[in-house]
């Protein structure tokens, strides 16, 4: 299949559904957690939840890099950007993510300069566009968005821009997932794999998961029909007592990965001793750092960092959600204080946060239905 429209039929939709039934033990309840925020969001945008037999339980992982940036790395940002002659640049996502003392909107609101970019290309534009302002950007991402800000670099660096610079917040997904299967609270059968992230590192480093924890795994698409067909293969998998790594995303993700990314990456970055995720602490090489090397674009080795450490509110129960242990409108916040105009947590901001999911779409079908039934 090559176009959208295929993976949306509905023929194809139902025959899969019937298949998904069919392999499904009655007897049993699986627990399959999406890894990537974008699964999150299609499950919820096209209704898969309500189509899946009742003891197929969908966990929400913590697969959305905006939502597991704590709130202290914000602040830290954000306290370099206070300078008058720094220009903060940064992903739409980001913008209303709330720090201790508000988000980077109601910084800019507030006579800081904010600037929303599409591509970290966007920054060194930016930079030379504004040669007496220094211009720092705010990196963010998984390995997915990793291999672009390293070319950025690399092109700063080739052009001799000296007023930009990187804040980096690019974390990596394999030690996550090893602090999901870690968690003592935390009972999985089977991984819907990221598939983003999955066209860069590939298929392999997923292959411990199976070897050692014995969980099958399938790399998804985000179509209706990718994420069906994936939960097909992890059934068929459970129900003839395999655990592998099966891709159903090749029409996108290459087994080894996409290498000259993964050449880039390393010839940047390199991998931090430790590093603090929002709901799941801190967790060793988990994220990267910009190498020596690149130090004159780095902005924590150019400038000084506080270091902020920062607790949620205690009322929040985004650790909760991110780690798949409670569902999002489970949150004492959720629909209440929390709502996407008013945001507490960053998955509420995000577009692939699990709560702002949830409230677009499931919360708000709910509500309608309670309107038509009083009507």
């Amino acid at each position: 299949m090559r176009f959208v429209d295929e993976f949306r039929e509905p023929k194809l939709i139902t025959r899969t559904v019937d298949e998904i039934r069919r392999l499904a033990d009655p007897n049993r309840h699986y627990r399959f957690m999406e890894v990537c925020g974008g699964h999150t969001h299609a499950i919820y945008r096209f209704g898969l939840k309500d189509l899946l037999p009742d003891n197929i339980e969908l966990i929400h992982g913590p697969g959305c890099p905006v939502c597991v940036l704590p709130m202290g790395r914000i602040d830290d940002g954000l306290s370099l950007a206070q300078n008058p002659d720094v220009i903060f640049a940064a992903f739409g996502d980001m913008m209303r993510v709330p720090g201790t003392n508000g988000s980077p909107l109601e910084h800019k609101a507030r006579g800081m300069d904010v600037r929303i970019v599409y591509s970290p290309a966007d920054t060194l534009k930016l930079a030379r566009s504004n040669p007496v302002k220094h211009v720092m950007f705010f990196a963010i991402g998984f390995e997915t968005t990793a291999p672009s800000t390293a070319l950025t670099l690399m092109r700063a660096k080739a052009e001799g821009i000296k007023n930009f610079s990187v804040f980096c917040n690019h974390v990596t997904i394999i030690p996550a997932i090893r602090a999901i299967l870690d968690s003592p609270d935390m009972r999985l059968d089977a991984f819907i794999g990221p598939g983003h992230v999955s066209t860069v590192i590939g298929c392999r480093p997923y292959q411990w998961i199976v070897k050692d924890e014995h969980k099958p795994i399938a790399v998804s698409g985000f179509e209706p029909l990718d994420m069906l067909e994936s939960i097909v293969m992890l059934l068929r998998q459970l129900k003839n007592g395999e655990a592998k790594v099966e891709n159903q995303y090749k029409r996108v993700v290459p087994w080894e990965g996409n290498r000259a990314a993964l050449r880039v990456m390393a010839e940047v970055f390199q991998l931090r001793p430790y590093f603090e995720w929002r709901g799941l602490g801190f967790i060793s090489q988990s994220a990267l750092r910009i190498r020596d090397t690149f130090a004159e674009w780095d902005a924590e080795q150019r400038f000084d960092v506080p270091g902020v450490r920062v607790t949620d509110p205690k009322a929040a129960q985004c650790g909760e959600v991110l780690k798949g242990v409670l569902k999002p409108h489970q949150c004492k916040l959720f629909g209440r204080e929390c709502r996407p105009e008013h945001p507490i947590g960053a998955l509420m901001v995000s577009s692939e946060g699990s709560c702002a999911a949830y409230y677009n779409y499931e919360h708000r079908k709910a509500a309608a239905n309670v309107l038509t039934q009083t009507a």
